[in-house]
């Protein structure tokens, strides 16, 4: 099996473009799915002109095998495979064997892949020493773009991008030790002592124990729903396509960056609020209505086309039908709300009755304005006790396996280069310089 990405395939037809009297001709390639490409890369060279495209949302940046999102029909892919039927018959480890290697695992490649995984979760005990120079109420996504990027410092022998062993070894470390890394930064915030991982838990299981355990206390015991919540929001939020963070990931690795350098840069790209962060917004919006009987104020004023208020958690930017990920999270929303006996608290009565107008209410219907996977989440989440800080942290989490695979596809992929946009110049043009005494 390979994760490397395969050949363009051209189709017959060229596109043809007319500029100053010149006629280009420039090839169309096809993919298994999704639209066609024009490749311009040799544009420059043959006209003399660039392309002008804010935010590269007309413009692929790579060719990769990965993940496919139709956001017209409402559809994500993981290596073909639809996101429902992972969610509903997967695991999260199981996910990332997938999204790293192309294919499912049998059994016994299944059980080597999780065994080596949960082997390599414990850190580095001088890592601890890196929390105590964050203040206590640093923000945990702050904690997590510096203790990524420390681990190069730690474990140097899996940071020779050239050596495919040391590549392998540098994503299962990162899939394994971010859950660890993800826990302490949430026990530094509420100053409790860190818990160390247990090998005899599932992957989504130890990193609730590593949450909420207390050492040297009673046994914290794993609630199974939240268990199986928790892996199903690891496995939505797993790969998206080039997202502003994978695309950082790849851009930073593109310059031949060790791979704890290129997590690191996507979880800093994550923390935005209009990426990572949107869940998080979320929740302070409906912590924001505050009651029932306030949403109609609320409502109104999201239709207002004069008021800059926006309803959080609902649309999505390349999903204009249901986001196929808020299906499946919708199920795992009400299955925690009923496990924690949380359905009659003030909060989620809000988002149940917000959940109830978006999918009602024509104004939503016609804007497709439905509920996204950021505004479940974040009620799960919530729900489950994670502070609002927390939440970015838990989408890195489940995300770096996405980067991982992506990442690695980069550096196997011979058409790769160095990451370089250019630019629309609108500055002053050149001007001699003036002595301070002539000024």
């Amino acid at each position: 099996m390979s994760s490397s990405t395969g050949t363009l395939k051209a189709v017959a037809n060229k596109a043809t473009l007319n500029i100053d009297g010149q006629t280009v001709e420039l090839p169309i390639y096809e993919g298994t799915l999704g639209p066609s490409v024009i490749d311009i890369r040799n544009l420059y060279r043959d006209t003399g002109y660039f392309t002008f495209d804010p935010g590269f949302t007309s413009t692929a940046s790579c060719n990769s095998n990965i993940t496919f999102i139709d956001g017209d029909k409402g559809v994500l892919l993981y290596r073909g495979y639809p996101i429902e039927q992972l969610a509903e018959n997967s695991d999260f480890l199981e996910v990332c064997y997938l999204l790293i290697y192309g294919e499912l695992p049998n059994a016994a490649e299944k059980a080597k892949f999780e065994h080596d995984i949960t082997y390599h979760t414990m850190v580095h005990e001088q890592l601890k020493n890196f929390y105590n120079g964050f203040r206590r109420d640093a923000h945990p996504m702050a904690i997590l773009v510096g203790v990524v990027g420390a681990l190069s410092a730690f474990y140097h022998d899996s940071t020779d991008i050239n050596d495919p062993h040391q590549r392998m070894v540098a994503k299962y470390r990162l899939i394994a030790k971010m859950p660890t890394i993800v826990a302490m930064a949430y026990k530094y915030s509420v100053g409790q002592p860190f818990v160390y991982p247990r090998n005899d838990l599932s992957y989504a299981e130890n990193f609730l124990y590593m949450t909420f355990g207390v050492p040297q206390s009673e046994a914290y015991e794993v609630n199974p729903v939240l268990a199986r919540a928790i892996d199903r929001i690891f496995i939505l939020h797993a790969d998206h396509e080039q997202n502003a963070s994978t695309s950082t990931v790849r851009l930073a690795g593109s310059s031949g960056a060790n791979p704890f350098a290129c997590i690191a840069a996507g979880c800093a790209s994550l923390w935005g609020p209009a990426h990572g962060g949107a869940n998080e917004a979320c929740l302070r919006m409906l912590e924001e209505i505050g009651t029932v009987d306030r949403i109609p104020e609320f409502i109104k004023r999201a239709k207002d086309p004069e008021d800059n208020f926006r309803l959080m958690g609902f649309g999505h930017r390349v999903y204009k039908n249901y986001d196929p990920r808020a299906k499946v999270m919708r199920e795992s929303a009400h299955e925690v709300l009923e496990a924690l006996d949380h359905k009659d608290s003030p909060l989620f009565k809000v988002a149940m009755e917000l959940e109830r107008i978006a999918l009602e209410d024509e104004y939503f219907i016609e804007k497709k304005l439905y509920p996204n996977v950021d505004f479940y989440s974040g009620i799960i989440l919530s729900a489950m006790g994670f502070p609002t800080s927390m939440f970015t942290a838990l989408f890195a989490l489940a995300r770096t396996v996405g980067w991982v695979a992506q990442w690695g596809e980069m550096i196997d992929d011979p058409t790769q280069r160095i990451g370089r946009p250019r630019q629309l110049y609108n500055g002053m043009g050149s001007r001699d310089y003036v002595p301070m005494e002539k000024r």
